[in-house]
């Protein structure tokens, strides 16, 4: 959703930290920049102002200016000001009270509130441990019964029968009563909606908004309408108390101005986004992590949960003792190959990551995508049990053998036997290392005598040269120079990272 804004600024900022010192025209004229970036992404004009005065505000000020390095100074300015922009801190679901706690869906049609109400009752019960009851208003689209239907079947939880002839109304007070008979803790309410916005639509909304007396009340808005998901809700704000607003379609061709100018134009948080077109695609909306991924910063913290969410403990307890062993095989590859698609793909975790923007186009260039990881799966599952096991029975008919049945060509295999073939040498390198104990404790010396020092700014300790060599060395030279990396995303202005800002060439 941010990709085209990432972009604009990480090139604006790329200027600053190349600078040994700024002056105030200097943060104008980047600000200037930044303005047009904003406005770009389909930020509300209003927002916009408001952002760029905050920022300039702290960014001329003479501890910048004069600070050691202003250019990373500028950018954690703009961090924390995106940070207040989208809301300061994630904001809960209230419902944890007497129940039933009652959710209502507004917005208007084809917003995705039906397909959110299933993702939403999804969450509460697998995340939250909830009884979910999922009942549909929508008296206008006998389709929309149906669909609610389906996606309360594939999560698991209760749907509210049908009864036709009833208005919304009354269907509101069986789902109330329902849901206190069956003991359900929470009761998610799916409104009928328009393709505008009517008063036909909103008295009934105000209506069973008094009738139901939510503890939620979220809008559903779609990304990708910009501008116009903004004004919409602006509108519901104004007849209805939105408690919160749940931005859907951000994984399609939104460029990022609603869900920046939801919360100022609002006075709403979001409190989550559509990921994904399936049901486990909802996630909870993180204010800083959507800044640090907004300036290239990543969000690792994200990932953290998602890999601990997606991987199983026996599987990781599996891949432990066999990196003490030494082994890896292609049925491990095979392994962490459907991990990184449970995980969203090769572009879902490389989102993820701190200063990888550049690196991703340079990766779409050379066709190293979720396509490429697909192939090396059809490679692996063209192998026998033997071979996966031991590549070196692959020989030249075998080779061809697989090539064909997974429909690609012989340089494909022999690209894959080696990069499972590097792996393998490095696991078991880090087998003689003690596994991962013995690497961490590589690791944790790296930073020699600065590695107690505080991390301040987001700035990482330096990297002691000599034993980075002898890291690499370990790994067989293949492992990437991270120290030149480190110094090359710090001349990009992208803290965090470790490095400091690249000087200029004489």
């Amino acid at each position: 959703m941010f990709e085209n804004l990432t972009d604009k600024l990480g090139n604006v900022f790329k200027g600053l930290t190349k600078r040994g010192s700024l002056s105030e025209g200097d943060v104008d004229k980047a600000l200037k920049e930044v303005r047009s970036a904003l406005l770009e992404a389909d930020v509300a004009l209003s927002v916009v102002k408001e952002f760029i005065d905050k920022v300039r505000v702290r960014a001329v000020g003479e501890e910048v200016l004069r600070s050691v390095t202003p250019g990373q100074q500028v950018i954690k300015i703009v961090n924390d000001v995106l940070i207040e922009v989208l809301g300061s801190d994630q904001s809960e679901l209230l419902i944890d009270h007497a129940p039933p706690a009652v959710i209502l869906l507004v917005g208007l049609q084809g917003s995705g509130k039906t397909t959110t109400a299933g993702k939403l009752a999804l969450h509460l019960k697998s995340k939250k441990r909830k009884k979910v009851m999922l009942a549909s208003l929508d008296i206008y689209r006998p389709a929309a019964r149906e669909q609610l239907r389906i996606l309360g079947e594939q999560a698991e939880v209760s749907v509210l029968p049908e009864i036709d002839g009833e208005s919304p109304e009354k269907i509101t007070k069986r789902a109330m009563a329902a849901s206190k008979v069956q003991a359900i803790d929470v009761l998610i309410l799916d409104t009928a909606g328009r393709t505008t916005i009517d008063t036909a639509m909103m008295s009934e909304a105000q209506e069973v908004f008094k009738l139901s007396n939510p503890s939620e009340t979220l809008l559903i808005a779609d990304a990708m309408t910009g501008q116009d998901a903004v004004q919409t809700a602006r509108a519901f704000s104004e007849l209805i108390k939105i408690s919160g607003v749940v931005l859907t379609r951000t994984d399609g061709d939104a460029r990022g101005g609603a869900a920046l100018s939801m919360r100022s134009v609002t006075g709403c948080p979001i409190k989550f986004v559509g990921v994904s077109e399936k049901l486990e695609g909802l996630e909870p909306f993180h204010p800083d992590r959507a800044a640090g991924r907004i300036l290239d910063m990543g969000d690792v913290v994200s990932l953290v949960e998602k890999a601990a969410e997606t991987i199983a403990e026996e599987d990781a307890a599996h891949m432990m003792k066999r990196m003490s062993q030494g082994s890896f095989d292609m049925n491990d590859m095979l392994k962490q190959i459907g991990q990184l698609k449970k995980m969203g793909g090769l572009g879902g975790v490389m989102s993820m990551l701190p200063g990888i923007g550049k690196l991703q186009k340079q990766m779409a260039a050379n066709n190293f995508n979720d396509k490429a990881i697909s192939k090396q799966e059809a490679i692996i599952y063209s192998m026998t049990k033997k071979e996966r096991i031991n590549v070196a029975l692959l020989n030249a008919s075998r080779r061809k053998r697989i090539a064909s049945g997974s429909g690609t060509v012989v340089s494909d295999v022999n690209r894959l036997v080696k990069q499972q073939q590097d792996m393998a040498r490095m696991m078991k390198k880090m087998g003689k290392m003690g596994g991962l104990g013995g690497l961490k404790n590589m690791m944790s010396s790296l930073g020699g005598s600065n590695q107690d020092a505080p991390i301040s700014d987001g700035q990482m300790p330096a990297m002691d040269p000599e034993k980075m060599a002898q890291l690499q060395k370990m790994m067989g030279g293949n492992m990437p120079n991270l120290g030149n990396m480190a110094n090359k995303f710090g001349g990009m202005g992208l803290p965090g990272l470790g490095g400091k800002p690249s000087k200029k060439r004489r």
